[in-house]
């Protein structure tokens, strides 16, 4: 096996990618060095399980994550906790029940919720500096408007924005960014940390099976959703318990190379040297967090929310349609797993009292 220049370049896409979503993460403080061990938990498991699918930084588990807890603590809990359950789901290969329970069209009516949820999460960044944010919304927009790829709206929303944030001498806020090493954390246990722990469980069942089956259909194969969640979910326990970022399941360019396999691998090793360097904090210092509001923005609202809402509607019948309708709202106002709850109690009962 001999890399190739595509191998080379789709790797080097992806870690631009991530970059720009460790922004992100370090912005609700989660620590970069600790989170190198989940890409080499990532690079084992692509080469163990034989999987074309990387895990990286990913918007929607760092930004559901990062805004359920209220504190650090309760974030790396919420990770860890996460993590944990989605490895014993995948050990014991019960990832498929879980999704045939709820049904695949309450699946998709969740994920369309958590595009609403980064959307409102771009609004948010907007509101805390309106030129920078407004800045980065136009820039991302247009640019996925003229080039329909995420790759170059996030390069230009954060490099555009941060050249601006310079010239206009905005103070780039740096409080949150974590540098510590390897440093054991504390965990907790109450009840926002266990909210937040179904919610990114049921975000990440959905993820693993749409992001890992997308990837591994581009590549010309198929995604085991069991492994994949072994190897995330592992990757979240030891990024997590050192203080480090979620890292997960992607929609990566590397699956349209030669060898999508070792451009994946490729793709993390690059991100764990990057990491392990210390170099993302010293980047950070010059990116305002607005940075990504537009990326966020168009993940959620141009990407996000039609993709899976045109799986959950489309073709259903009256009590699909009254349930994922349910499923949409409440995740997009509370979180994936009440979104969960409420569309699969209308699917039970709405017959029974008359509804449809």
């Amino acid at each position: 096996m001999s890399l190739t220049i595509t191998d080379i370049l789709s790797a080097l896409a992806g870690c631009l990618d991530a970059t720009t979503q460790a922004i992100l993460a370090m912005s609700f403080g989660f620590a970069m060095i600790p989170s190198a061990l989940a890409y080499g938990v990532g690079i084992i498991g692509c080469l163990g399980f034989n999987s074309v699918v990387p895990i990286s930084f990913q918007a929607e588990t760092i930004t559901l994550g990062g805004t359920i807890g209220r504190n650090r603590q309760e974030r790396v809990s919420i990770i860890f906790i996460g993590g944990l359950v989605m490895t014993c789901i995948g050990a014991l290969g019960l990832l498929q029940t879980v999704v045939d329970f709820a049904g695949e069209d309450i699946i998709c009516a969740m994920m369309s919720g958590v595009g609403i949820i980064l959307a409102k999460a771009a609004m948010d960044l907007v509101r805390e500096n309106v030129r920078l944010g407004t800045i980065s919304m136009v820039v991302a927009i247009l640019t996925y408007a003229l080039t329909l790829d995420l790759v170059y709206t996030i390069t230009c929303g954060v490099v555009v924005t941060s050249i601006a944030a310079h010239f206009m001498k905005e103070k780039i806020e740096v409080d949150n960014i974590n540098e510590s090493r390897f440093k054991l954390q504390k965990l907790t246990m109450n009840f926002t940390v266990l909210r937040g722990a179904l919610s990114v469980i049921c975000l990440t069942i959905g993820g693993n099976i749409a992001y890992g089956g997308i990837t591994a259909g581009i590549a010309g194969t198929t995604a085991n959703a069991d492994h994949i969640s072994i190897y995330s979910g592992v990757a979240d326990c030891v990024s997590s318990i050192f203080g480090g970022s979620p890292v997960s399941v992607i929609i990566s360019a590397t699956a349209a190379t030669p060898n999508p396999k070792w451009a994946a691998v490729l793709l993390m090793a690059i991100m764990m040297v990057i990491l392990l360097s210390g170099l993302l904090p010293k980047i950070a210092r010059h990116v305002p967090v607005q940075a990504i509001a537009g990326t966020l923005f168009v993940l959620g609202v141009f990407v996000t929310v039609p993709d899976n809402a045109s799986l959950a509607f489309s073709g259903n019948d009256a009590l699909g349609t009254l349930s994922c309708g349910t499923t949409l709202a409440v995740t997009a106002v509370t979180d994936p797993f009440f979104g969960i709850v409420a569309g699969i109690a209308v699917k039970l009962l709405a017959v029974s009292f008359g509804m449809v």
